[in-house]
């Protein structure tokens, strides 16, 4: 027997889970229009690859993955692209995201596609096989799975397969195990295979009998090393780092990935997916979801990605007084903006609400320092020290406290006696930092680009100011090398004609009439009177010759 461990905290939530596992799961028919989102992984959005009027095939290419973190997205069947827009998604904020609404002509014509062999194939040709698959974790992180397959410098000892599915009303991983156990473990040869790892351990509530028994038969008749463990019912025991920490005993501290500590983990929806997508080329085009709450048929069904929630709903008869659907379960699932959006490769459950179901909380009140929320949280934080940070907006010491750590279980919320939305406390201050941070990432670009844009004008006088001089400098040599003699005797004769004349000049000032010293004075009175005449003359010809000048 393996040894199992615990992790900090957890609580026992009704699980409400039997409703839904009473029949097998269905096939939900083909709607009448797909809405298929382009944002449906972590990451970046696909870029579209088609226009409004063009007709499709099933597992169609219709999203290229952008950049590093992304994942394809495709036709979920054949028919025609009526508009490439915006629309309301599966999202609690309720905003539109790009998408592609597909008419189905009920053909389900297909792509070509075919499998590949994966074990003398190389490993990036396999990774880019899933990737343009588009196939992402299906627990609920929708992480891109050809990511998580590369084989780093960390050697990978055990590969999870988590089987937990831990929070209530939600039963498609069951009910999954249950009637598809073999693709499940032919998926988890193939994960083992890619990252070597060296064992396969498949963790699985002791609430799943039928599960565990179907799981168990299929992980003995493969030639890998599989074992099928059986876990105690506790939320959250599906969250990645508790089921490793149940089955293992290695605690995966706070910034660390668990491939340093040499394990790695994947839903067991995304083992069969990879199998599909490997095995034959199949796309990931449906996935299961539970249907259940307030309805009268909780059920689960095989749908095709796009599909209408109100739609899928009305597979299972709500009842009258169901006033809000909620995609995942109640712990940590968000309530839908509306009942028109399409189901997403993150949609693993809707349920339908009503008051009488989940009544509405009362009042908040101020908190006791119960230290209830502390026992019980999972990531072994201090939930109450978060709150009043969160609600102070003293965001510096939320992150002090390790905000991010948290997984946003509901665990704390769940018990607190003061009916305080702690969670919502936590997303928020999260929500703001992020924020924060990208404004400050921004001013930051935007500094960068003001000292560059100087730098750059700066640089550009330096230059242009250089380049002047040698203009010049090339120009004065120039005039230097084009002298001749010819016009260095020119400029020479010139020379000497000035300096002559200036010369006539200086004599002229300077000479004084001889025949002037012997005057009688009627003589010298004649010339005084001519000399006056002459400076009236003077005078008049030039009046502003005496002038001072202003």
């Amino acid at each position: 027997m393996r040894t199992l461990y615990q992790f900090h905290g957890g609580v026992h939530p009704p699980t409400n889970k039997t409703q839904s596992t009473r029949t097998p799961i269905a096939p939900a028919p083909l709607p009448g229009k797909l809405v298929i989102p382009f944002h449906q992984h972590v990451g970046n959005m696909a870029r579209p690859l088609v226009k409004a009027g063009n007709r499709v095939l099933k597992g169609q290419l219709i999203g290229m993955p952008e950049d590093g973190v992304s994942s394809a997205v495709h036709a979920s069947t054949s028919g025609t692209i009526s508009a490439i827009g915006m629309a309301v998604v599966a999202h609690a904020s309720g905003l539109p995201d790009l998408c592609a609404t597909l008419i189905p002509d009920g053909q389900e014509e297909w792509v070509t596609h075919e499998g590949m062999a994966y074990r003398t194939a190389a490993g990036a040709d396999v990774r880019l096989a899933l990737r343009l698959a588009g196939v992402v974790g299906l627990g609920g992180a929708v992480f891109p799975s050809d990511l998580k397959l590369r084989s780093g410098k960390h050697k990978i000892k055990s590969l999870v397969l988590n089987g937990a599915e831990c929070e209530p009303y939600i039963t498609c991983d069951d009910m999954l195990m249950r009637e598809r156990a073999a693709e499940i473990i032919r998926g988890a040869e193939i994960m083992r295979f890619m990252l070597d790892a060296e064992e396969v351990l498949i963790g699985i509530e002791d609430n799943k009998p039928e599960a565990i028994a179907a799981m168990q038969l299929a992980a003995a008749a493969s030639d890998d090393k599989m074992e099928v463990i059986v876990v105690p019912t506790i939320y959250p025991s599906g969250g990645a780092k508790q089921l490793m920490r149940i089955l293992t005993g290695i605690e995966i501290a706070a910034g660390v990935r668990s491939t340093e500590k040499g394990m790695q983990c994947f839903n067991v929806a995304t083992a069969l997916s990879i199998y599909r997508a490997l095995q034959f080329g199949e796309p990931l085009l449906s996935r299961i979801v539970t249907v259940t709450g307030n309805v009268r048929n909780a059920q689960n069904f095989e749908v095709l990605i796009g599909a209408p929630v109100n739609e899928l709903v009305a597979l299972a008869d709500p009842l009258p007084d169901t006033n809000l659907y909620i995609m995942g379960g109640p712990m940590m699932g968000v309530p839908l903006p509306s009942a028109q959006v399409s189901v997403v490769k993150a949609t693993n459950c809707i349920i339908a609400a009503s008051d009488k179901l989940f009544p509405p909380p009362p009042p908040a009140l101020p908190c006791i320092r119960c230290t209830r929320c502390a026992e019980a949280c999972p990531a072994d934080l201090q939930p109450q020290e978060l709150f009043w940070f969160a609600q102070s907006k003293n965001f510096g010491k939320a992150q002090e406290y390790s905000l991010f750590d948290c997984i946003e279980c509901g665990a704390c919320s769940y018990v607190c006696p003061s009916h305080i939305p702690l969670v919502q406390y936590y997303r928020f201050a999260k929500s703001e930092i992020r924020a924060l941070e990208h404004e400050q990432a921004a001013a930051d670009l935007a500094r960068e680009r003001y000292e560059f844009r100087q730098s750059r004008i700066e640089r550009d006088k330096q230059e242009k100011a250089e380049k002047l001089a040698q203009k010049e400098m090339t120009a004065l040599a120039a005039r230097q090398s084009a002298a001749t003699p010819e016009a260095a005797a020119d400029n020479s004769a010139q020379l000497r004609i000035q300096a002559a004349v200036e010369h006539a000049r200086e004599q002229a000032a300077a000479a004084r009439p001889k025949n002037i010293d012997t005057l009688t004075p009627r003589q010298q009175a004649e010339i005084a009177e001519i000399e006056a005449r002459r400076a009236k003359a003077r005078e008049m010809a030039h009046p502003d010759a005496g002038q001072p000048k202003e």
